[in-house]
């Protein structure tokens, strides 16, 4: 699988990474034994990046991750996680000494001396604007609990804050068919500045997988049944803030411009990976089919120009002014 390269920190991940929130929590269940079994799917199919976090399942996806890294020792990975989300979000809490305690908990997690990078977890917005708080993260560098660190975000300003940070190595955002603000700005900052930029939600919550319609429903632990209008984090994390129902209408449309031999999914990720300024793209996985189909969206040829016009055109009609003005 290609590989690119973080520029900042001279790291390279594979284009096609994977997310494991749905390992730890909130997508329903997932076994220990299938979680694991997904992790080996997508290194077998190349992947050599994963994401997780502190609170995906309260440390569950760290710790399967963990295990997954004593069994397979010989696996090249670099596994990115993220913190501050087990603390009440109020600025204050984004302590030298709260980090120290955050990663060491991580770094007990993974099994690991030393994060290869963490990443801050969509925390107030004036965090991003804090230079007690970048100080704080070089010093974790300083102490080797930390190899290098990004942030995760949910805005387009906030991601635009903290590439300025010289410190900053990637930046997650969502991006997707369905989400096309940071093609303005934010995608050519980061490539200026060698900031890697990790595509996160990279299929709407599944919308644009074409799987679903009006009738499917999600179990109660799952965020597409419990936080569809914000009612637990930020609503842009669930179907890219996009109403459902006309979500449905326009996932139909996406899906009758995949490419023959390519699935609507694989169609949404090939779509991002040939944005210019996009590092690694970060699907979830709930299967090793799943895992393994992900990573074979990498391998697709470009998607042509008609393509990529007619994602405008239908992002531009259908979803553009539910989204754009708050992300």
């Amino acid at each position: 699988m290609e590989q690119r390269v973080i520029g900042r920190i001279n790291q390279q991940v594979s284009v096609v990474g994977l997310g494991t929130w749905q390992l730890g929590a909130d997508w329903g269940e997932v076994k220990e034994e299938d979680a694991l079994a997904v992790l080996d799917a997508a290194v077998e199919s190349g992947v050599t990046f994963f994401d997780t976090a502190d609170v995906y399942g309260d440390g569950r996806s760290e710790q399967l991750i963990g295990r997954y890294l004593r069994e397979r020792p010989d696996a090249d990975l670099l596994v990115a996680t993220k913190m501050g989300r087990r603390v009440a979000q109020e600025p204050a809490h984004y302590t030298l000494d709260n980090f120290r305690a955050w990663t060491d908990r991580s770094r007990t997690n993974l099994g690991v001396d030393t994060l290869d990078l963490v990443q801050l977890h969509c925390p107030p917005t004036p965090v991003y604007s804090s230079d007690a708080v970048f100080d704080a993260l070089d010093t974790l560098v300083e102490e080797q609990r930390i190899a290098a660190y990004g942030v995760s975000v949910e805005t387009c300003e906030e991601a635009l804050t903290a590439i300025a940070r010289p410190g900053t190595a990637s930046v997650q955002i969502i991006f997707n068919a369905f989400r096309l603000k940071p093609l303005e700005a934010v995608l050519p900052a980061a490539a200026e500045a060698g900031v890697g930029i990790i595509a996160r939600v990279p299929l709407a919550s599944g919308l644009l997988s074409g799987k679903y319609t009006k009738d499917t429903v999600f179990a109660a632990n799952d965020h597409r049944t419990f936080n569809r209008h914000g009612e637990s984090f930020d609503q842009g994390e669930t179907f890219s803030g996009v109403d459902y129902e006309s979500g449905l209408e326009a996932a139909a449309e996406f899906s009758a411009l995949a490419p023959a031999g390519a699935t609507p999914a694989q169609t949404a990720l090939r779509w991002i990976i040939q944005q210019p300024g996009v590092t690694s793209v970060i699907p979830g996985a709930r299967s090793p089919e799943q895992a393994r189909a992900n990573a074979e969206a990498a391998a697709l040829a470009p998607l042509p120009d008609a393509t990529l016009v007619a994602v405008r055109e239908l992002y531009d009609r259908s979803i553009r002014a539910q989204v754009h003005h708050r992300w």
